[in-house]
């Protein structure tokens, strides 16, 4: 049931409810849902401080019956009803009281007092050590209305680019953490009874539970306005009960068309030559691997849409759908509800697809369903929690066994990280001392030849510098990518030919055969100035 049909019902049960007591109370029922919005305001007769703590508001003034109609709730004091009826019966005038729902009466005092249009400032990253900008961040949440708060602080974190807001309890207050290009940020902190109201807008906006003390997963989808028209920001809600209270993490995906280009995956010429010849096949399972946050479904998009024509049909499974693709079959999988990607992967090869997405291969019986489906004519694409490629392999053959059908399945494994880019503007160019030179000749050492290498003589690198605009020294995400052909000596270790089927030795021979790893990609993007060791270091 979606967000407005619950409404509905609620507003349903209401009514009815309204008019029972009504028969009760010996007033006459009226249904505002219809005149919310168009019924004229009678100035003047109360005040607006009366209104609202008498319950109670002006409907018509003059007629055909009555001079003056109010509309009146079950928690309007009688004794408020009865003076009011004194008073205006003493001057000869004809007065009528009408039981209305206490959603009427919120919607009409809504007209009657409309809220000040109140305009937050937007939320400012604080470098190291500003404890200035935290409190004054964490002053403005607790200023924004109940019912804008979540509304606020997803904007903002869109606004930010970033990729997840993680809400964090603690003994003295509530911590707000925004992660952008893979760091969090401290943005702020809020009391207790700020996050009660906050963590209410949360359940109910992702379908969950405030009084079930277990973990929950939920989906939330708002409309975000880009000046002539909008997006669909999706994002998914993991709760987890701590010692404080209920922690939270919503995942923003918050994706721009831009990005999905395999243009901008920095394959290199050969690399992308062995892409366009796996992927132009019309069978086979190609798998991107990495830890949460390694941008493995930009890379995935990026893929779909390069494939995406009218002579193709793609669908995916998904939990969420993260971006709507124009010309895909997008079908949610809701896996907190028990359902699976292996079962709906079954019904999706009934509809004849070319090509099929899923989300993440979780566990056995979605890999088999996904390798079949890889040899019967199906170009599979798919993610994988994997360190690397190598281990993508080790972790598979651990999942379902040696498998010769596996073998011939998969034709690539593209195993990728993501590390911050430095600012082009601020970043400080330094000799790095001869032990960190040995270190980075030895990981260059084996290169393939088709691979440009650097100077190696003369060893610079980078280091990021600061300014007022950006106290960080860095701005946005490169990718670092290995890409693993599935050839004949691969196979030899998925088939079991191979007594060492360990994830060093599948390397060992992936490099012999020209691929270049995430760590050599890294320390060349160090090379080149976009990114540091210490990045390269970080996230490997």
């Amino acid at each position: 049931m979606d967000e407005a049909e619950r409404v509905r019902r609620f507003r349903e049960t209401e009514e009815n409810s309204t008019q029972r007591r009504a028969g009760i109370l010996g007033f006459s029922y009226l249904d505002t849902r219809e005149i919310e919005n168009t019924m004229p305001l009678v100035e003047g007769e109360l005040t607006i401080e009366e209104m609202r703590a008498n319950r109670i508001v002006p409907l018509r003034k003059g007629g055909y019956e009555d001079d003056f109609v109010f509309g009146v709730t079950s928690s309007t004091p009688q004794s408020y009803i009865k003076d009011l009826y004194e008073k205006y019966t003493a001057d000869a005038s004809k007065i009528k009281f009408e039981l209305i729902s206490d959603s009427g009466f919120r919607a009409l005092m809504l007209r009657y007092d409309p809220p000040l249009e109140v305009v937050y400032d937007d939320v400012q990253i604080s470098k190291e050590g500003d404890s200035d900008t935290l409190v004054k961040v964490s002053d403005t949440l607790e200023g924004v209305k109940s019912g804008d708060i979540l509304d606020y602080l997803i904007t903002q974190a869109d606004q930010l680019g970033a990729s997840d807001i993680h809400i964090e309890n603690q003994r003295r207050g509530v911590r707000i953490r925004l992660r952008i290009d893979g760091t969090l940020h401290p943005i702020a902190n809020i009391s207790h009874e700020k996050y009660r109201m906050l963590f209410s807008e949360i359940a109910s906006a992702a379908g969950l539970s405030t009084a079930l003390n277990e973990s929950q997963t939920g989906h939330i989808t708002r409309d975000v306005d880009e000046g002539e028209g909008h997006r669909v920001l999706n994002m998914r809600v993991e709760t987890a009960p701590t010692a404080y209270g209920h922690d939270v993490v919503m995942r923003l995906f918050n994706f721009d068309e831009s990005m999905l280009q395999l243009d901008v995956l920095g394959l290199s010429n050969d690399e992308r030559k062995q892409f366009d010849e796996i992927v132009s096949h019309p069978h086979g399972m190609v798998m991107v691997v990495g830890p949460t946050g390694s941008g493995k479904s930009t890379t995935l998009y990026s893929i779909l849409n390069a494939l995406n024509t009218t002579s193709r049909k793609l669908v995916t499974l998904e939990d969420p759908i993260e971006y709507d693709i124009t010309g895909a079959t997008q079908i949610p999988v809701d896996t907190g509800e028990g359902k699976s990607f292996a079962e709906s992967f079954r019904s999706v090869l009934r509809l004849d697809p070319d090509i099929v997405m899923v989300g993440e291969i979780r566990d056995a019986d979605t890999a088999k369903t996904a390798i079949q489906a890889a040899i019967t004519g199906h170009l599979v694409l798919a993610t994988f929690h994997a360190q690397d490629a190598a281990a993508a392999f080790a972790r598979i053959i651990d999942m379902i066994g040696i498998n010769p059908i596996f073998a011939t399945a998969v034709r690539l494994v593209i195993g990728q990280r993501l590390v911050r880019k430095l600012d082009d503007v601020t970043k400080i160019e330094y000799e790095p001392d001869e032990a960190t030179k040995k270190w980075i000749r030895d990981v260059l050492a084996n290169l393939p030849a088709s691979e440009k290498k650097p100077d190696l003589e003369n060893i610079k690198l980078w280091k990021p510098g600061t300014s007022e605009e950006n106290p960080f020294g860095y701005r946005g995400r490169t990718v670092l990518m290995e890409q693993m052909i599935v050839d004949d000596k691969i196979q030899a270790f998925l088939r079991g030919d191979e007594k060492d089927i360990s994830a060093e030795e599948i390397e060992k021979s992936a490099r012999a055969d020209g691929m270049v790893t995430m760590l050599q990609k890294g320390v060349l993007k160090a090379l080149a100035g976009e990114t540091t060791l210490d990045e390269v270091n970080r996230v490997l």
